[in-house]
């Protein structure tokens, strides 16, 4: 793909993503939720990933969060895309717990564009925490569907998969707000 399509795809993603979420808003603050997409892909941007994983961040919760289908993901912004958002899109069939374990298995076994979507989706979610909790305390844990020690299973499981499948300053980055996440009071 030439320099000019791949500008072009992250553009798409954006006008896709936007459109998609539009009318959402974050539980953690009273702002647009595509501020923690476009997030996202400042992060892998900034990490110097490709456009494709740019476009990929930008759209990572379309599938799961969207009437978006895989079908006009993968007509908009091509396979590589939508793989890599199919592939970071929980089973809603499944309970929470399911969905969580499957997910580090499928981050597990993914190419590392899936895990740079990923880790950078977790930094962000965990920044947003952090931030959030500095204003409000310890019910800031309450915008979540399960209590702050499920939460963090979750969190634990994913930087352990991360240390032992892939070597990166996410990384690092994501165990260290991990850390200060479990230092938070309930």
């Amino acid at each position: 793909m030439n320099s000019m399509n791949q500008l072009l795809v992250v553009e798409r993603a954006l006008r896709l993503a936007t459109r998609a979420h539009e009318g959402q808003k974050r539980k953690d603050v009273d702002l647009p939720y595509i501020i923690h997409p476009v997030a996202v892909a400042l992060i892998v941007a900034q990490y110097g990933f490709s456009e494709t994983v740019i476009a990929a961040a930008l759209c990572h919760d379309v599938l799961e969060d969207t009437e978006v289908t895989e079908d006009e993901l993968r007509d908009e912004l091509g396979d590589d895309v939508a793989t890599i958002v199919k592939l970071l899109s929980y089973d809603e069939g499944i309970s929470w717990e399911e969905q969580r374990k499957r997910y580090v298995e499928v981050v597990r076994a993914a190419p590392i564009e899936v895990k740079a979507v990923s880790t950078a989706d977790k930094i962000h979610n965990a920044r947003s925490l952090i931030a959030t909790y500095a204003e409000r305390g310890p019910t800031a844990w309450s915008l979540f569907t399960r209590p702050k020690h499920i939460k963090l299973w979750f969190e634990e499981e994913m930087v352990k998969m991360l240390r032992e499948t892939w070597q990166h300053p996410m990384i690092e980055e994501y165990a260290r707000l991990v850390e200060q996440m479990q230092s938070l009071d309930q």
